[in-house]
């Protein structure tokens, strides 16, 4: 894959490898342009999570080229990196202290870093509240997060990293742990952030299809850390690919741009 105009592309990997003991990513090509949201999709462990990993820079590739926004692995300081790309994750969430606000987030996205502890000056609460009013959330700005639902973390957390106003947005399998209601709530405040913003361009990591809201354009899936398929969701999701992918043999049903999966019956 040659390179592209860094204007337009978001991401832009060639020929990835990661090797451990054994193969965990082969031979990966994968480019995100800018106006483009994308869903990885795959069983467990397909390479989801890895991919993740190496494009955040935890994960040391053992072969092929990374460009995030612009800059290549190697090559620049991936920490710095960090700071422009948002990341909402399990891990992030597990990591905030019980008794901070939800204000007191959102306004720690501003310098990266877990844990609020110095000084809120003006300029940056009064962006905070205004990503805490687009996020529904207004009237619990001062509620600790101790008390807040997984729904509403999750949101609160989507805030934080929207806060440096980044030009990627990765959400690693947000709706996990989240009730039916709570998941199409946050599902939908995805679909709005998506519709009414050219930037950040989202991916989503899932395995699960009905996630897949309608502003996600394209798809990426992983199977047994290669890729299976890759392009419009028109392309990509069907009940033929979602079979190799998940190793059994589904059915892909659609409505109103929604997907779910049901097993066919011998």
């Amino acid at each position: 894959m040659q390179a592209s105009n860094s204007a337009t592309v978001v991401i832009e990997v060639s020929d990835l490898s990661v090797t451990r003991d054994a193969p965990i990513l082969q031979a990966i090509n994968w480019q995100v342009k800018k106006g483009q949201h994308w869903v990885i999709l795959g069983a467990n462990g397909s390479g989801k999570t890895s991919l993740l990993r190496v494009l955040t820079g935890y994960l040391a590739p053992s072969g092929g080229v990374i460009r995030v926004l612009g800059e290549t692995f190697g090559r620049f300081d991936w920490r710095e990196l960090r700071k422009r790309v948002g990341l909402v994750s399990s891990s992030i969430r597990q990591m905030i202290p019980d008794h901070e606000t939800a204000l007191e987030t959102v306004v720690s996205g501003a310098s990266a870093t877990i844990g609020f502890w110095r000084e809120m000056d003006e300029q940056s609460k009064a962006r905070a509240l205004e990503i805490l009013r687009q996020a529904e959330l207004l009237a619990l700005q001062d509620r600790p997060w101790r008390l807040l639902s997984e729904g509403e973390r999750q949101r609160v957390l989507i805030g934080r990293a929207l806060m440096a106003e980044p030009k990627l947005l990765i959400l690693d399998e947000p709706c996990a742990g989240l009730d039916p209601v709570a998941r199409e709530r946050f599902l939908d405040f995805l679909q709005q952030l998506g519709s009414h913003n050219e930037e950040p361009a989202l991916v989503l990591v899932t395995h699960h299809v009905e996630e897949i809201m309608p502003v996600f354009s394209h798809v990426l899936v992983l199977k047994n850390g290669k890729v299976l398929a890759s392009g419009t969701k028109d392309k990509c999701m069907t009940s033929e690919i979602l079979s190799e992918a998940f190793g059994t043999s589904v059915e892909l049903l659609r409505s109103d741009d929604r997907y779910w999966m049901r097993l066919r019956r011998a």
